[in-house]
């Protein structure tokens, strides 16, 4: 029997990392396995409570509380399959999500909340440990379905409805299936071994993958709805937003996602060397969020001779302010593994302009410090300055998903500038569906995929009348982050 008071005794640990020195001189993930024991122990902390806030903080809707205790008590078959009934993809929760589930923990109202992601990453590796082993429907329903995009949002919709009997196409305008997980997140954090597991998994289940497909541009949206019965859109929001300031137009300035996706195909051996280099630069990346924490740590194993990331809101706090009480997602200082391998960031400050040589590249930044007026940043009289750097890295973020190229005339955007859809994900093009970052902006992985569950949910009772698959979330749910 488990101890009731066992997040008392036992204090909260997470998985172990590799040394910073270390780490940075090569791709390898950055964390390590907890022996099984100690994530024994840390499943044992979950106090089993009467109403579980754990399931309001996971998007998934993750029945944390049953997986932790069948990990108490050494079920570990049957824990991980009570993970997988709400979460196609444990491995990239487990390894990029920032757990907001813990954050809605009760044991951590007055002290450490239970470890769940070091769990979830647990059970995922055992699952991958045993092969992940294929589930392909009984029967096939004769009903075809084409998912544009292959990101998580993407990837959970195919399964699903594969699962439901249909056949589903995967259109990716990229040379290899992933999307976001497969160029937007490095090696560090996400090995690529993973996405490779789980897209052999969906394969064996039946799901079929066109990679090199550009829709809207070389396929037109109507011919794809045309030949398929259903189209699911989970293109992302890979409208990024720029730097609108005298000298961006200067060369080594670049966006996040041209400098990313580079690096992580030299990674993956796929080209000999990067196009955007950080070796011996000055580096600055302006962008306090997870993309630029990404950029610092590309740029720490590329060599670069210093790192600056600049943030124009104020520092967070240490702990959890009075304006986001539990169980709501808390705004606090977040520290990275990339931070922590080195180099400056600065808050509250604001780029004015960046500055050039003769030749035409960056050769820095004449920034100024902020204080908000509201939501409203003002500069700060007397505190402009100027910052080196020969390599800029803007990791201002993601508007939308870029719908002009999709070619079709019964999609709308909205004022947000993401995809229009109904409760049921559905558009106005009758059979056209929007899942993941195309219809809810820019989030988080975990997001992704409890909306492609969930559009896949919607699709299969469009194509069938009715649906048995799960639904967890639906476009207008209110989310604790």
């Amino acid at each position: 029997m488990a101890d009731p008071h066992a997040f008392h005794r036992v204090p909260r640990a997470t998985r172990p990392q590799r040394p910073a020195a270390e780490r940075v001189t090569d791709w390898r993930p950055v964390d390590l396995p907890m022996p099984a024991v100690q994530v024994q122990e840390q499943a044992s902390r979950c106090m089993g409570c009467g109403v579980p806030f754990c399931h309001a903080g996971c998007p998934l809707g993750n029945v944390i509380p049953d997986f932790n205790r069948m990990v108490t008590d050494g079920d570990w078959d049957a824990a991980t399959d009570r993970l997988l009934d709400t979460n196609n993809f444990p491995e990239f929760t487990g390894s990029v999500c920032p757990a907001p589930c813990e954050a809605a923990c009760v044991a951590g109202v007055g002290g450490e909340p239970v470890s769940i992601k070091t769990v979830e990453r647990a059970l995922a590796e055992r699952d991958q440990f045993a092969g992940l082993r294929p589930r392909p429907p009984g029967r096939l329903s004769g009903r075809t379905v084409a998912v544009v995009g292959s990101g998580p949002a993407g990837l959970a919709a195919a399964q699903q409805l594969t699962r439901a009997g249909h056949t589903v196409v995967v259109y990716e305008r990229a040379d290899r299936v992933g999307g976001l997980l497969r160029y937007g997140i490095p090696d560090f954090k996400l090995p690529k071994a993973l996405l490779d597991a789980r897209i052999e998994q969906l394969s064996a289940e039946g799901t079929q993958f066109r990679t090199g497909v550009d829709v809207g541009r070389a396929v037109p949206l109507a011919a794809l709805r045309a030949r398929h019965d259903a189209v699911v859109l989970a293109v992302g929001a890979t409208r990024w937003r720029d730097l609108d300031v005298p000298g961006r137009g200067l060369d080594g300035v670049h966006q996040a996602m041209e400098y990313l996706p580079d690096a992580n195909r030299v990674a993956a051996g796929l080209v000999p060397e990067p196009a955007v280099d950080a070796r011996d630069r000055h580096v600055v990346v302006i962008g306090g969020g997870d993309t630029g924490s990404d950029c610092v740590g590309t740029a720490h194993r590329q060599g670069a001779r210093s790192v600056v990331q600049l943030e124009i809101l104020p520092e967070p706090p240490q702990t959890r302010p009075d304006s986001t009480p539990w169980p709501l997602w808390p705004l606090v200082l977040r520290t990275s593994s990339s931070h922590e391998e080195g180099g400056d960031r600065h808050f509250a400050v604001s780029t004015r302009r960046l500055t050039g040589g003769a030749d035409g590249r960056v050769s820095g930044l004449e920034l100024v410090d902020v204080e908000l007026d509201g939501r409203t940043p003002v500069p700060v009289a007397g505190t402009e300055r100027t910052l080196p750097a020969d390599l800029v890295l803007l990791a201002l973020g993601f508007t939308g998903p870029e719908a002009d190229l999709l070619g079709c005339d019964g999609l709308s955007l909205t004022a947000r500038g993401v995809l229009a859809r109904d409760s049921g994900y559905a558009t106005s093009e009758p059979g056209v569906f929007v899942a993941g970052d195309a219809g809810r902006g820019q989030s988080l992985v975990v997001w992704a995929i409890a909306e492609g569950r969930a559009c896949a949910s919607a699709v299969d009772a469009w194509l069938t009348g009715a649906t048995r698959l799960p639904s967890p979330v639906t476009p207008s749910q209110t989310a604790l982050v």
